[in-house]
């Protein structure tokens, strides 16, 4: 089995070109090959498939031709990942499956537009959704926090210090709220920055992945809710992750997401 390797910040993935969608995403082979000792390890697996040869995403064939059919570490189906989507792109443009600059691509939360550059992909999504305050438990202490929907569930918590936070076990959240679980995101403040709003520092638990260096998704969900809890309906907000700086720029309508995607190393896999 063909496979790519990439990453954005940080975020690692496994890619499996399969164009014609002759391969089957199972959530045991996303395991498997995610598996950090035995298998290939990654956050993740990106299957690049055509929209019109998925069933997930044949109702998005006449916008985009290609579709992001995601899987994290241990399995589980994702509707969306933002630093994926841009290691998605990075792969589609390197290997000459698409040749423009900025183009649609499907994934399981609608439709984004990507653009790539030399060293940085943006992609453009919906602005978050931000919602109602919950929490979010560790060992013996609730984390108070503010929900977001970036297609996917969020909920970002305010600290004081993100690198104080114990991040070796799951949060613990209100089930009637998220049902299908949510990403944790961690925020503290940071020095400030020229050319940008506001500058965070960010840490995440990822459901189905456990903390990872980055997320692209909890990047936007981050700024959307720092900038709605400074009382500014738009801007730009860099946040600085263990595996380095997304930037983010959201206005009335969007969110644009821009940070470094490699692809790293190509294989086969005997799985």
């Amino acid at each position: 089995m063909h496979f790519a390797k990439g990453h954005g910040t940080g975020n690692d993935f496994v890619l499996l070109p399969d164009p014609d969608g002759e391969t089957e995403l199972t959530a045991e082979l996303a395991a498997v090959l995610c598996a950090r000792h035995f298998g290939l390890g990654a956050d993740g697996v990106l299957h690049v498939v055509r929209s019109a040869k998925h069933p997930d995403s044949i109702r998005y064939a006449d916008d985009a031709e290609w579709f992001m059919d995601y899987r994290n570490a241990d399995g589980s189906v994702a509707e969306m990942c933002g630093n994926g989507v841009r290691v998605f792109a990075r792969y589609l443009t390197s290997y000459g499956l698409v040749d423009a600059a900025r183009f649609p691509v499907a994934t399981r939360a609608g439709l984004v537009t990507v653009e790539v550059g030399p060293s940085e992909v943006s992609v453009e999504m919906a602005r978050p959704r931000v919602g109602a305050g919950s929490a979010a438990r560790l060992g013996e202490r609730d984390y108070a926090g503010t929900t977001a929907d970036v297609g996917n569930p969020h909920l970002v918590c305010q600290v004081e210090d993100v690198s104080t936070v114990d991040l070796s076990e799951p949060p613990i959240l209100d089930a009637t709220m998220f049902p299908q679980s949510a990403n944790v995101e961690f925020v503290s403040g940071a020095e400030a920055l020229p050319g940008v709003d506001l500058h965070l520092r960010m840490r995440v638990y990822e459901r189905g992945s456990a903390e990872t260096l980055s997320c692209g998704t909890g990047a936007c969900a981050v700024a959307a809710v720092g900038l709605h809890l400074a009382g500014r309906e738009a801007g730009t907000v860099a946040v600085d992750l263990p595996g380095g700086r997304l930037t983010i720029a959201v206005d009335a309508e969007h969110c644009v997401l821009t940070g470094p995607a490699l692809i790293v190393a190509t294989g086969d896999a005997l799985v």
